[in-house]
């Protein structure tokens, strides 16, 4: 069904009313009220915000631990664990929460996600009854503070060549962990270099003198606050922003732990030393275990989403009370929002933020479905890495960006640390390269593409990347995004026969849809092509890889916007009419074809857009940005940002 919201005359256009409190609703969702929760615990701790620029880094750091404990005692944090060990059952639950902790201070967020998420989410997905029994309960409350212990000083991104090495030694029932060289230490640790006592620490197994790849050991860290025996930890300091988590540099000489402490659930060693797992290939099994984590990118995409909506909400505020010269030498100075320009920076920002919004909401639901077992089969699973690899790469690099513009936005008001940019850009910049850099996140979304999700996700390297094009999938890929079929389904969607890119409404939410699927499928087959050309001439497959890299990147990129417009799009279909709706509505289209302008040379390129249809693309946005303009206000207030986490007094008053 075409949602057609082409608007009237400007004489004839009736402005709609938002109803704020009913837009709040349906933004929260099934999670109004872990949504409340988490608001509520912000205000009680809201003066962190202040104590975060007065304390010292040593004081900041434990006030965020006792927040975090202190917030854990609500049961905020602990509602995607079982209810048999004090959890709420609720993994969705546990993603709603912390995407509206991201209002508040991000060194208590990174932190709660570093405990509840990595930590004990790896005790939670790669233990078993033991493992869950010994640490979950104490774990859930923020008694037992712990580490997740992964990259590496030499690997971020490639997690199967770590250089940590855990031995089985038969003879004691021991393994024994081994940092191999200043590029194996643990580096940039989470409650490492303060507060952990335990560690999750990844690192390769040597069974019998045979590796079997990278497997996860619960290895203590400390005992009665120092460091274990054998044990070395490093504070890694000052940081550009987040200076309330304590990240450090783990090294481990010879650390023996019992042969239990390995987390089982995949694979396990006999106390004979016979290595055994259900999954034989080791690349399965590997990539199944990563594959269980993928809850934080799913986080910390959201998050970011959060972050901008703060940054938004206090840009928005300040351009609605702010007066900058006159129209005429007897009239009063104009408001920031009354110009188009700062129209044309704010409101398509507060566009693809509700847009990334609904895009968050089907990926917490994917991500609910697979973990709760409604929806768990291989390809499932695929499609939710991708996914969430996808959503968190665009959602962080959009905070990125809108903070930044929004501090532009603001002035040299918005210099000023109190009024909460200094604190956003600093402490949200890191959010697009942990959890997985966003490169490297979409290469990964460009293989799913390519293979049609029937692999692994492993081998994120070139020569990995370019063994998958050489299979059958590739020439799928070909034959489904081949220009005459793809044209042949726009036809069928839309009016115009050959020229439906010129005669279909801009407004219409197919030609919208049509224009972001055809540019993504076009990617698709070229990068195909360009890839399996450099293989049947037996070139180099690297330098065939390097060749494409930005193309891959690129297909990725639309594939993702593509999915974010869908979420839009769909989300407004099930809207009863209204001004709400109306106003959505207005957002949508704003986003869509915002999008689509700021590609327009590829769309003229590849002869989907004229000049005249450009410049018309253009003034549709203008038009949308002057129709948002007097909804701008209730649109961020929607969002239910609560005053206190806005702190700056300067800007919203």
């Amino acid at each position: 069904m075409t949602t057609d919201r082409t608007a009237p005359a400007p004489d004839g256009y009736v402005q709609p009313q938002v109803d704020v409190p009913a837009l709040t609703g349906l933004l929260d969702g099934e999670y109004a009220e872990v949504r409340d929760l988490v608001r509520t615990n912000l205000v009680t701790y809201a003066s962190v915000l202040e104590e975060a620029d007065e304390l010292g880094i040593d004081a900041f750091r434990e006030r965020a631990r006792e927040l975090v404990v202190g917030m854990a005692a609500t049961g905020q944090t602990g509602m995607g664990f079982p209810k048999e060990y004090g959890g709420g059952g609720d993994v969705g639950a546990s993603i709603a929460a912390f995407e509206t902790l991201a209002y508040g201070d991000l060194s208590v967020l990174v932190k709660v996600g570093v405990q509840f998420g990595l930590f004990g989410g790896a005790i939670l997905h790669l233990g078993t009854e033991r493992h869950h029994d010994a640490y979950l309960p104490r774990l859930i409350t923020g008694e037992l503070m712990g580490c997740f212990a992964m990259t590496e000083t030499g690997h971020g991104s490639n997690v199967q060549a770590l250089g940590t090495v855990a031995r089985y030694d038969a003879a004691t029932g021991e393994f024994v962990i081994t940092t191999e060289g200043e590029q194996a230490r643990k580096d940039y640790i989470g409650n490492a270099a303060r507060h952990g006592e335990l560690a999750v620490v990844f690192a390769q197994l040597e069974v019998g003198g045979t590796s079997e790849g990278v497997h996860a050991f619960v290895v203590p860290i400390r005992v009665d606050g120092e460091p274990a025996p054998g044990v070395d930890i490093e504070d890694d300091g000052r940081k550009m922003g987040l200076n309330g988590v304590d990240n450090g540099r783990i090294r481990f000489d010879g650390v023996r732990v019992p042969r239990e402490a390995l987390l089982n659930r995949f694979a396990d060693v006999t106390p004979e030393g016979v290595y055994e797992s259900t999954i034989d290939n080791p690349d399965r099994r590997f990539f199944t275990m990563l594959g269980t984590l993928v809850q934080g990118r799913v986080s910390v995409g959201g998050a970011g989403v959060s972050a901008s909506k703060v940054a938004l909400a206090v840009a928005t505020k300040y351009a609605l009370r702010r007066r900058q010269f006159a129209a005429n030498p007897e009239g009063e100075e104009q408001l920031l929002l009354d110009y188009g320009l700062h129209q044309r920076r704010l409101l398509p920002l507060i566009a693809r933020t509700y847009a990334l919004h609904f895009a968050q909401d089907v990926v917490r639901g994917q991500l609910h479905d697979v973990f709760s077992g409604v929806e768990d089969d291989p390809q499932a699973r695929r499609r939710l890495e991708a996914r969430a690899a996808g959503t968190k790469a665009l959602g962080t690099w959009h905070a990125t960006r809108t903070i930044q513009e929004c501090r532009e936005a603001c002035g040299g008001a918005g210099y000023l640390a109190v009024n909460r940019f200094a604190a956003l850009k600093a402490d949200s910049d890191i959010f697009t390269t942990f959890e997985g850099d966003n490169h490297v996140l979409l290469q990964l979304v460009a293989k799913g593409l390519l293979t049609d999700y029937a692999s692994e996700f492993e081998d994120l390297d070139q020569l990995g990347m370019v063994r998958y094009v050489t299979n059958l999938a590739v020439e799928t890929v070909i034959e489904k995004t081949s220009a005459h079929k793809l044209l042949e389904r726009v036809r069928d969607l839309l009016p115009g026969g050959d020229e439906w890119d010129q005669e279909a409404g801009l407004l219409d939410s197919e030609y919208q849809l049509a224009m972001v699927r055809y540019r993504e499928e076009h990617m698709l087959a070229g990068v195909a092509r360009r890839l399996k050309s450099g293989i049947d001439r037996k070139r180099d497959a690297g330098a065939v890889f390097s060749e494409v890299q930005d193309h891959v990147i690129a297909v990725a990129h639309a594939h993702v916007e593509r999915l974010v417009l869908e979420a839009f799009v769909e989300k407004m279909r099930t809207l009863p009419e209204g001004g709400n709706k109306v106003a959505l509505g207005l957002l949508c289209d704003l986003f869509a074809l915002s999008t689509i302008e700021a590609d327009r040379a590829w769309f003229m390129e590849h002869g989907r857009l004229t000049v005249q249809r450009s410049k018309a693309i253009t003034r549709e946005v203008n038009d949308l940005c002057r129709k948002i303009r007097p909804l701008a206000g209730d649109l961020v207030d929607a969002w239910g940002i609560p005053a206190e986490m806005l702190r700056a007094p300067d800007l919203v008053g």
